[in-house]
């Protein structure tokens, strides 16, 4: 084959290969020069949804829970006064038994105080016997000085006639001297009955304070003969009886514990946080000036309940706020609250209601005057005094607000709501400014939140 035809040959196959190549660069080309760009879609902005509520406005009845002991309002320790042997007792002398006011409980043996006040008593008659002789004596010794002066007259008169007759030498001196004697006997028997005299009021002073120390040895008597008898003061019911029939007293032995029934004392402990919440801010003043425990009733005007709760049983009482007590716990820093229960026997239903006696752990409650036009929020809408709101636009906003307390599981906002503001209730997080919400009304929370608020029981 000859050269040129070879050169030809070559040339044909490099174009056969370089063909598909060029067709290959050729198409890519076109294509590039021919597509479009790519398609753009629309922005879509993504909502969570978060449950909400709008900002309540209610009639906000401020409350404070505490906890403490039921004791009577009053507690008779008997003693013994006076010593002896206990000679009856009342057949229901037991404890747990009930007396009313005046009941006889018990006697002690009291011969030695009744002949001790038969003695005293026959003491008494003959010093005031002595006191009337001495009155008479008195008399008749007045009466028979007033006879000596009148005696001592006539003598003195026939002495004088004597000296005249001296003078005219008709008598003898003897005579008159012995006139004389007689005269100064006569003075000396005055002298001696006014001595006598004398000495009565003094003698009557003695008699009259013997009367007075035996009178009053009588009275201690008499009280001691009383004091055998020992009765229920009030109206009471009995704790552990320590004493029977037959046991001889010493006198300050400890025979039972009585406790009154007319009333019942529950002493809770609250912070002081509490009580002080209970109180508007314009009130909180008249706390700091001269304070009387009726001004403190007054201040206060709560309405209290006690509960007791056993259980899946609850009974409940109205009660008076009575009085708080002096001091602070130093251990606990707590206030202790009296509040008062009258007639709680008389209170009593069986089955439903027991009457509250010594040892009970109760629930206290104390609600003060309502507070119209108050916002209140579930706690779970407030972190760090913010709260996510949703405004006009469906958009998440932060708002600061100054919460008054806390009750229950509310807040009380003192400001930076006015109510019917849409607030976020659950979890926001991230809670980012501006984002759209998907708002979900919850109406069972937020009908919660107004019945703990305005202190009506809360409905499943």
């Amino acid at each position: 084959m000859s050269p040129t035809i070879k050169k030809t040959r070559n040339w044909r196959r490099i174009a056969l290969a370089a063909i598909p190549l060029i067709l290959a660069v050729l198409i890519v080309i076109i294509l590039v020069r021919t597509r479009s760009g790519p398609v753009k879609k629309a922005d879509i902005e993504i909502s969570r949804s978060l449950r909400v509520i709008e900002a309540p406005l209610v009639v906000l009845i401020p409350k404070a829970l505490g906890y403490g002991l039921a004791e009577p309002k009053r507690i008779w320790q008997a003693m013994a006064e006076v010593k002896g042997a206990v000679v009856e007792t009342h057949p229901q002398l037991e404890a747990g038994a009930m007396f009313e006011e005046g009941a006889v409980l018990l006697k002690i043996d009291s011969i030695d105080y009744d002949l001790a006040v038969v003695r005293l008593k026959s003491n008494i008659a003959e010093t005031r016997a002595r006191l009337r002789e001495l009155d008479a004596e008195e008399k008749s010794l007045k009466a028979s000085l007033e006879i000596e002066k009148r005696s001592l007259g006539f003598a003195q008169k026939s002495l004088d006639r004597l000296h005249t007759l001296q003078k005219k030498d008709v008598v003898a001196s003897d005579t008159v001297d012995r006139e004389e004697r007689n005269i100064l006997k006569q003075e000396q028997a005055i002298q001696q009955v006014e001595n006598t005299v004398t000495q009565i009021p003094s003698r009557r002073e003695a008699l009259e304070a013997t009367l007075g120390i035996q009178k009053a040895n009588l009275d201690q008597a008499e009280l001691d003969l009383k004091r055998t008898v020992i009765r229920a003061p009030f109206n009471c019911r009995l704790g552990e009886v320590r004493i029977g029939k037959g046991q001889y007293l010493n006198a300050g032995q400890m025979l039972f514990e009585a406790h009154g029934t007319d009333a019942i004392e529950i002493e809770a402990k609250f912070r002081p946080e509490q009580l002080r919440d209970l109180l508007p801010a314009k009130l909180r003043v008249q706390i700091k000036q001269k304070l009387t425990m009726d001004k403190l009733r007054e201040v206060f005007d709560l309405q209290v309940t006690v509960r007791l709760r056993s259980g899946d049983w609850e009974a409940s009482w109205e009660a008076r706020f009575d009085r708080i007590r002096e001091a602070v716990d130093p251990r606990t820093r707590v206030i202790n609250v009296v509040a008062t229960i009258d007639q709680p026997y008389e209170k009593a239903i069986p089955g439903v209601r027991t009457a509250l006696i010594r040892g009970m752990y109760c629930e206290m409650e104390l609600r003060a005057t309502p507070r119209p036009n108050t916002v209140v929020l579930p706690r779970s809408a407030v972190r760090d005094q913010e709260v996510c709101l949703v405004d006009e636009q469906g958009r998440l906003r932060k708002r600061e607000i100054k919460i008054a307390f806390a009750q229950d599981d509310i807040v009380v906002v003192e400001s930076g709501l006015v109510g019917g503001e849409t607030v976020i209730v659950s979890d926001p997080t991230p809670a980012i400014e501006g984002m759209l919400v998907k708002s979900v009304l919850d109406s069972k929370l937020a009908a919660i939140i107004v019945q703990q608020a305005e202190g009506r029981e809360v409905t499943p």
